[in-house]
């Protein structure tokens, strides 16, 4: 096969800016492609060319298979690499490339095609001899089908989309009552995002690891295993933190697991990388999940483990070459852990935040390798998965690559939105994780020891004040070089007021000569020193400590950060009183942007607190409304298929 000299990537954001990377270093020339919402983005401005295939819909752009292609062929590519997640697992997808003349840097239709459906992939690791978990799988079982199978598999029981991955079309059910809703939103949810509703069931086990074996596999049929990562910590079965060597597994477990997967990927021919998963039981028996036929998110935790270069690799496949490696030269060194940033709110059950990130800033000595795709100024829109950046950190052991994660985290500066970064900090802190008690139920078994410490937020507040202070002297137009308030007599000291956790917080300042304040917030009264102020950060002192603030103010938000510090969120409050908010007890509101997917209820419908009344997806997941009481419904404003807005009224209920 040709040497590849232009790549498309056929991806967006982190994953794209990582494929660039290794480019780069080959000497291979990139092809960036974007939708309408990314003209601007990180990964079509580092790209060597690119190339814009549609609107911001995710099915009208990077899933549409025809537009990229054209792309790749205007651009004069020789091949495709498909990243993760959109088409990188679509058998279709690989042929339509090779039909083309394009090389696909991925494995064989073939294979994609046979480890796709969750179903076949389970018939053929069984055959392979690898154990699987107990369940039911069969193409085209209708939902009354499932349903009793799933009464003779038992419950606690979960059903999975036969296609895709990352946690869509993924229901938990515990009881038969649940099954029938259940299996119906999973089937919705895998059709959206993978085009393929089949669904089929396992058993579900409540507590267990997720352990993965990296495999890579050239077209001469050498097939090696790069060694395994735990990916148990998740939340909405998608994982948010990773690692590798995994802290459940023995030499021997490792190499039975290992030995596993290079069984099945043998056993249909598989070539470039993939990955085989399994659950681990707390009594070591381990079972076949499934087989993910692309680079995985969490691959960089692979590659500083192995010191080897995932993405360099597909590409030699993909071109043909051997591998240039043995099984006995491949080595573990060390430890690496990742946690995926996400743009969501843990405190309202992960739901997924939109929004512009007004402030993005990390000092450029981090001991964790960052991979992003996302900058200040980036817009997160609703078209797209919300994950932002990934963070890895690698040392000798484990607890030296948790402390270099933990102290990257801590520094990282993301203001504008909402999203997980102080969560994760408090899963690294956790003992139950330092002891390496990692399973899939953690971010739920450990829910309270999770929660936010009480924190003043004192800092946060005089800085806010502060630097507030400093930008209306920059715009003033007379007198600028005089403290803000100043009189040639007594002054009454300046008061900022902020919204915080519901409750108003004042700020009472005196400015002297030299940057001097006098502040008093809540019952302390301190003498801070302002030692600087920039568009995006002050700088202070008080009582021997010196902060710097980096600091995002657009309307009445204000998000600060200081490192040691949890994000905080402030809105100014206003001069004057403002009308009494409109709005009832009884309204349905959008938490979030997004699509009406199912309405589950009418006008004139009596409802019951907690009754579910439609479903809205946004991000590629599906969030369940349910009524915030009891009363007969009223005031529709919506239908399936309509798009809404963050807090628009859906729905009325006017009390029984």
């Amino acid at each position: 096969m040709p040497l590849i000299r232009t790549l498309l990537i056929a991806n967006r954001g982190e994953i794209a800016l990582r494929i660039i990377r290794s480019c780069r270093r080959l000497g291979i020339a990139t092809v960036a492609v974007y939708s309408d919402a990314d003209r601007g983005a990180p990964h079509v401005q580092a790209a060597d060319h690119a190339m814009h295939i549609g609107p911001a819909p995710a099915a009208e752009s990077y899933l549409h298979a025809g537009r990229l292609i054209a792309a790749a062929l205007a651009a004069g590519a020789d091949a495709v690499h498909p990243g993760y997640g959109f088409l990188s697992e679509q058998a279709a997808f690989a042929r339509q490339c090779e039909a083309a003349g394009l090389i696909f840097v991925g494995p064989s239709a073939d294979s994609i095609e046979a480890m796709g459906s969750k179903i076949r992939a389970k018939e053929l690791a069984l055959a392979a001899g690898v154990p699987v978990v107990p369940g039911f799988q069969e193409a085209d079982a209708s939902d009354s089908r499932l349903a009793a199978e799933g009464s003779r598999i038992g419950f606690p029981l979960l059903i999975k989309a036969s296609a895709g991955g990352g946690g869509k079309g993924m229901r938990i059910v515990r009881q038969a009552a649940e099954l029938p809703d259940a299996l119906a939103a999973a089937r919705r949810e895998a059709l959206a995002a993978f085009g393929d509703g089949s669904l089929l069931l396992e058993r579900y086990f409540e507590q267990v690891r997720h352990v993965e074996i990296q495999i890579l596999g050239d077209r001469h049929g050498q097939v090696l295993h790069l060694f395994e990562r735990e990916c148990s910590i998740q939340r909405r079965h998608q994982k948010i933190v990773e690692e590798s060597p995994s802290p459940g597994l023995s030499d021997a477990l490792r190499t039975e697991m290992a030995a596993a997967a290079v069984r099945l990927a043998r056993s249909i021919g598989y070539y470039n990388a993939g990955t085989v998963e399994f659950i681990l039981t707390p009594e070591g028996q381990f079972y076949f999940l499934e087989v993910n036929t692309r680079l995985q998110v969490e691959h960089p935790v692979t590659e500083l483990v192995t010191g080897l270069d995932l993405v360099a690799l597909q590409i030699a496949v993909a071109e043909g070459r051997p591998l240039p490696l043995r099984q006995e030269e491949i080595r573990q060194t060390g430890h690496a852990v990742e946690c995926r940033l996400y743009a969501e709110d843990p405190a309202r059950g992960f739901l997924p935040d939109t929004g512009v990130i007004r402030h993005w800033a990390a000092p450029p000595d981090l001991p964790a390798r960052i991979d992003a795709g996302v900058e200040t100024g980036t817009e997160v829109t609703v078209h797209y998965d919300p994950m932002l950046a990934k963070l890895i950190a690698s040392g000798p052991d484990r607890p030296s690559a948790v402390r270099s994660l933990r102290r990257s985290l801590d520094a990282l500066a993301v203001l504008g939105l909402r999203h997980n970064r102080d969560l994760l900090i408090r899963i690294l802190d956790h003992p139950a994780f330092g002891a390496g008690e990692t399973y899939t139920d953690f971010v739920q078994r450990h829910a309270a020891g999770l929660e936010p410490a009480a924190q003043d937020p004192e800092w946060a507040l005089t800085a806010a004040a502060l630097w507030l202070e400093g930008q209306r002297r920059e715009d003033a137009v007379f007198a600028a070089s005089l403290p803000s308030g100043w009189r040639n007599n007594p002054y009454r000291p300046q008061i900022e007021a902020f919204e915080l956790d519901g409750g108003r917080r004042e700020v009472r300042y005196r400015a002297a000569e030299g940057g001097r304040y006098t502040v008093s917030c809540g019952t302390q009264t301190r003498e801070v020193q302002v030692l600087g102020r920039t568009a995006d950060s002050i700088t202070l002192e008080w009582d021997g400590r010196r902060r710097r603030v980096s600091l995002a103010a657009w309307d009445a938000h204000l998000h600060l950060h200081t490192p040691g510090e949890p994000l905080v969120r402030l809105e100014r409050s206003p001069r004057f009183p403002a009308a009494a908010a409109s709005g009832s007890p009884g309204d349905c509101r959008a938490p979030m942007p997004g699509r009406i997917v199912r309405m589950l209820t009418a006008a004139g419908a009596g409802v019951q607190a907690g009754d579910p009344l439609l479903v809205l997806s946004s991000m590629k997941m599906e969030n369940t409304l349910y009524a915030p009481m009891a009363g007969r419904v009223t005031d529709v404003l919506t239908a399936e298929g309509a798009f809404v807005e963050a807090q628009a009224l859906l729905l009325h209920i006017e009390p029984a």
